[in-house]
């Protein structure tokens, strides 16, 4: 068993979140790891035990010169880590927020999400792909609202194609919107978290946000706009395509998608596949891959993708 000895000044703000990420810490580096009081303790292979003591070096000077340390700093570190890119954390943080419209800021949370937004920013196409809670669908409509209000787009159309996921919607209440309106509720929710019920309600009614099943984007040339696509693992192939040929000039398009949660009745059908095979070295597209990770809901989602994993293999 090795230890570190954390300096008793830094261990009161940078221990708790090194407990808070045990697991994390202990998957990314295959060590056991312990804390007691401001000794690290760990085992594991004689190279493991290596890296993780350059890791806490690493982030002992970090602290030092930044005075910071923050949960997602632990987060990024752990996919910089792996990447061997430890010392771009140093880069974290640095200028304005990259998701900030109407006096909002939205900041990314893991090294991933960091690069998603990224990708939005330098591509006409981006594929978000990667399982429930990774941020795929709330990043894309905060990066829509910064387009929007930076005038750099005139409208947001966020479209979701309409799949039966154990229920049928001819035993739904109401007519056809109203049947609707469940597939697309997630859409609504992260609007109203990031502008607010009533902003959202005007938008609508301006026609400055349309939210639309898949099915009526068909035979639309969409100008000026920011087009995203959520659940885009629900598409056949005919359908991702008449999607992906529907934007015209000036216009972002975002396809989200998780290839674990297809909902079509042979999945392999899955329009997303072709479409990552086909496009992946096209110029002006850009394909970002989250994981398990980047899970930012309540922790327990992390856990239940990890044991559905496990029972799957």
């Amino acid at each position: 068993m090795d230890e570190f000895l954390w300096p008793a000044d830094l261990g009161e703000r940078f221990l708790p979140l090194l407990q808070k990420n045990l697991n994390d810490i202990e998957s990314t580096f295959g060590i056991d790891m312990s804390i007691r009081g401001n000794k690290i303790m760990y085992q594991g292979s004689a190279a493991a035990a290596r890296k993780f003591r350059k890791y806490l070096d690493f982030l002992q000077k970090f602290i030092k010169e930044t005075g910071r340390i923050r949960d997602e700093d632990i987060s990024i570190s752990l996919h910089l880590a792996e990447a061997g890119q430890l010392s771009k954390l140093r880069e974290q943080g640095k200028g304005k927020a990259p998701i900030s419209f109407n006096g909002k800021e939205v900041l990314p949370k893991t090294f991933n999400q960091k690069e998603y937004i990224r990708a939005i920013d330098e591509n006409e196409l981006v594929f978000g792909i990667g399982p429930a809670g990774t941020g795929k669908t709330f990043l894309a409509i905060a990066m829509a609202l910064k387009f929007l209000f930076n005038r750099t787009v005139e409208r947001i159309v966020l479209t979701r194609p309409v799949v039966e996921a154990g229920e049928k919607l001819g035993f739904l209440p109401g007519d056809i919107y109203q049947k609707i309106n469940p597939y697309l509720r997630p859409l609504y929710d992260a609007l109203y978290y990031l502008i607010g019920m009533e902003k959202t309600s005007d938008f609508i009614e301006k026609g400055i946000i349309e939210i639309a099943p898949l099915a009526y984007m068909r035979g639309r040339t969409i100008n000026s706009a920011f087009i995203i696509l959520d659940e885009g693992q629900n598409t056949g192939n005919s359908q991702m395509k008449m999607f992906l040929t529907r934007f015209g000039q000036n216009s972002r398009v975002v396809v989200t998608g998780d290839i674990t949660q297809i909902d079509l009745d042979d999945p392999k059908k899955s329009g997303i596949f072709k479409a990552l095979s086909i496009l992946s070295s096209i110029s002006g597209i850009g394909i970002v891959r989250l994981t398990k990770r980047d899970i930012i809901r309540h922790p327990l989602v992390q856990k239940i993708v990890d044991a559905y994993e496990k029972n799957e293999k």
